[in-house]
């Protein structure tokens, strides 16, 4: 069967999306970083950043559903599936072990075998990212707290449209996405499915609540996903989000011409690591944070509150 004649599912199923039902999106797939660590190569920036075990953190979604449509994502937003069911916290929990195990089969042979066992087996850390937004799944509060059991750690990134969910969950980190500074940049940059305005307003209600989070233990983190000739003069905007919600961390990230992305931006939309550079010490001197450390290869500053 061609791919253009392929299902949504299936053609995921190629991309090594696995699924814990096949009347659900929750998938697992090993992300590139974790591949290589459990070969024995380099861990991602969250290793350098925030100090996970990459080869022990399982990248994963309760869904694939999305109500976003940013230009600059790679993933896979032009076939998502839909649930037919969805899943207890108790499932997903229960179909993770086997679904990472699979997805990270082709390494074996090339892995210490101790290490791949134990990586496979025991992982440390879940990221809630793979895509889709997680908010949209009902019991993400609840699956988080079974994820977080014999200390394990939890990363939930979200694009914070639904802030009730955000107010219930207790992730070890939570990330939100800044990709806009007012309605009308989230309409041109996120095209959320709905009324851009009330999306909007609840994507700032979200970050009204990352001081509440920290008081609850919640490590809190904001994403700028920087797209040349676009967010780069948004500059002010997001200084002043960012100042008001005082996130722990700010992650200015460089956009990559990578995956589905590559349908809707051309390479001259993909920033340089000066100008990331640029941009995160323009923010940090604008909220008073410090520049924490850099990563290269994914096109990545950190900048750190001031204590």
């Amino acid at each position: 069967m061609s791919e253009k004649s392929d299902t949504p599912r299936k053609l995921l199923h190629r991309q090594g999306y696995n699924f814990i039902s096949e009347d659900s999106s929750a998938a697992v797939k090993p992300c590139l970083w974790c591949k290589r660590a459990v070969r024995g190569g380099d861990s991602c920036y969250k290793n350098q950043f925030y100090g996970i075990e990459t080869a022990k953190c399982v990248q994963m979604t309760p869904t694939l559903r999305c109500n976003q449509r940013c230009i600059f994502c790679w993933r896979s937003i032009e076939q998502e599936i839909e649930d037919t069911r969805v899943l207890s916290p108790e499932e997903i929990v229960k179909g993770i072990p086997a679904l990472q195990r699979k997805g990270l089969s082709g390494d074996k042979p090339f892995s210490d075998a101790a290490f791949w066992e134990e990586a496979t087996t025991n992982p440390a850390q879940f990221a809630i990212s793979l895509s889709g937004e997680p908010t949209l799944y009902p019991h993400l509060a609840e699956l988080i707290e079974l994820l977080k059991e014999g200390g394990r750690s939890v990363f939930v990134v979200s694009n914070g449209t639904v802030p009730e969910m955000v107010e219930k969950i207790r992730p070890t980190q939570l990330y939100l996405s800044l990709d806009a500074v007012d309605a009308e940049s989230y309409k041109e940059i996120c095209n959320p499915i709905g009324d851009a305005e009330y999306m909007w307003q609840n994507v700032m209600r979200s970050f009204s609540l990352l001081k509440k989070k920290e008081e609850e233990g919640v490590r809190t983190a904001v994403r700028i996903t920087l797209v040349a000739g676009l967010s780069e003069s948004w500059l002010l905007g997001f200084a002043k989000i960012i100042d008001t919600s005082q996130p722990m961390y700010v992650e200015i990230k460089g956009y990559m011409y990578l995956g589905y992305s590559r349908m809707r931006l051309s390479e001259t939309s993909v920033p340089g690591m000066d100008s990331i550079r640029k941009f995160a010490s323009d923010i940090a001197d604008a909220v008073g944070y410090e520049i924490m450390d850099e990563n290269v290869p994914s096109r990545v500053v950190c900048l750190r509150r001031k204590v």
